[in-house]
């Protein structure tokens, strides 16, 4: 019996029915964000601050920080909670290894690791703040860049699509 081998037809269909499949949940995902309540400059402060709060290492912690966050510069809390999102399983080492070595550069370079005597109490707190500085400066920096970004494209796509449906 001679192996399994599709007909070269089946392998276009099946790319064109996972496309479709993508773009249908795409549009539907659009619908979501335009569909969330309040003005156009509150739901872009909301997604900017889940935004701003999910490029931080404080896992478990971001939804919370990016809600209340969201509260103090009045922005929609579901779209918080949503943009923290943009650190996930498949982000965390990219995201995080580029905000701490952003930090390594404004700040220099950690301290190595310096052996066994790093073992003692000062020297894994000192190697603790040495990295962990690099790593929240590069954080917010990074976090107010893509929240700047996200929710300013987020606000623009707002209006561009409000004066699309009305005119």
């Amino acid at each position: 019996m001679p192996p399994f081998q599709p007909h070269a037809s089946s392998l276009p269909a099946l790319l064109q029915r996972l496309l479709l499949g993508l773009a249908r949940r795409a549009r539907g995902l659009l619908a979501w964000l335009w569909a969330q309540e309040g003005s156009h400059g509150q739901r872009a402060r909301g997604l900017a601050a889940g935004i701003f709060c999910g490029c931080f290492p404080f896992f478990g912690l971001q939804t919370l920080l990016g809600v209340a966050l969201a509260s103090l510069v009045r922005g929609n809390h579901l779209l918080a909670a949503a943009g923290t999102w943009v650190s996930n399983p498949f982000t965390y080492v990219p995201l995080y290894w580029f905000n701490y070595q952003l930090g390594c550069w404004l700040m220099g370079p950690a301290n190595g690791w310096p052996g066994l005597a790093a073992l003692r109490a000062d020297g894994v707190r000192d190697l603790g703040w040495s990295v962990a500085s690099r790593l929240l400066l590069g954080s917010t920096l990074v976090g107010l860049a893509a929240s700047a970004a996200g929710g300013g494209l987020y606000w623009l796509w707002l209006e561009r699509e409000q004066r699309r449906t009305e005119g």
